[in-house]
């Protein structure tokens, strides 16, 4: 018989094994923070750049790593064996974007850039999660994105790879089903780094491309940019037992300017 789901708590049970890839980045950040703040036994994976400008909090253990390099990932998922032994969630938020180009003026190596920073690191994480998760029952969340399936102009790699992660998705939920389960949360544009390439591409207490913000607001029916908090209750619940009945599912986030 299926366990029963507390409902006073809709994310993972206290004291759960969880790992956030780009923890260090806004988003990933708040759900770090959640994550101590509800009990949870947080390691976060990142760039050693980015945790020099934002910290993990006290208790949460750090990997360094590039998510885009096959042996890196997988020296990091045997590091966390020996650590943690089993985990129960994957949330992965990694994720940037480059200066907006048209698809004519691209070259290869840009296109190839967000493909391997996006997709090519969702499959090396997800994959070598697996075998810690299966022991557990555990869950994997990857953070997409709106333009997934609307896509503006000049986003064509970052929207490609996105889309790419949905179905990569897909892929694991029904391929690990009933032992893993693996949905994803889409958000639209949120206040954080990201809006000007990512926490670990640019210097966030230079400049003034917070002014970018405005240029995203229309269109959006509760007319604001979602904040990071936003979007942690829907990662978290989709990593915890109460969201037990959904996988291969999309969540899309972005205060009703896209309505799929």
């Amino acid at each position: 018989m299926t366990p029963a789901v507390d409902f006073a708590r809709l994310g993972p049970i206290e004291g759960s094994r969880v790992v956030v890839a780009g923890g260090c980045g806004g988003i990933g950040r708040a759900v770090v923070a959640a994550c101590v703040a509800t009990g949870l036994e947080t390691t976060v994976l990142d760039l050693a750049v980015s945790n020099e400008r934002h910290p993990v909090p006290e208790g949460v253990d750090f990997l360094a790593v590039d998510v885009r390099d096959e042996a890196t990932v997988a020296a990091a998922f045997v590091e966390l064996k020996m650590r943690h032994g089993a985990i129960d969630s994957l949330i992965n938020l990694i994720g940037f974007r480059d200066a907006l180009t048209p698809l004519h003026q691209r070259t290869i190596d840009s296109w190839d850039e967000i493909i391997e920073g996006n997709l090519r690191s969702a499959f090396l994480i997800c994959r070598a999660s697996l075998g810690l998760l299966r022991d557990r029952g555990g869950t994997i969340v990857n953070v997409a994105s709106g333009l997934a399936v609307r896509v503006l102009p000049g986003y064509a790699p970052y929207a490609a790879s996105k889309a790419g992660v949905i179905a990569l998705t897909k892929a694991l939920a029904v391929e690990n089903a009933p032992l893993v389960r693996a949905n994803v949360v889409a958000p639209g544009a949120v206040a954080t780094a990201f809006l000007a390439g990512g926490t670990g591409r640019v210097r966030e207490e230079a400049g003034d491309w917070k002014a970018q913000y405005a240029q995203y607001i229309k269109g959006i029916p509760l007319g604001r940019l979602g904040e990071p908090d936003d979007i942690v209750g829907p990662i978290l619940f989709l990593a915890g037992p109460a969201s037990r009945y959904m996988t291969g599912q999309v969540m899309y986030l972005n205060g009703g300017g896209l309505t799929p």
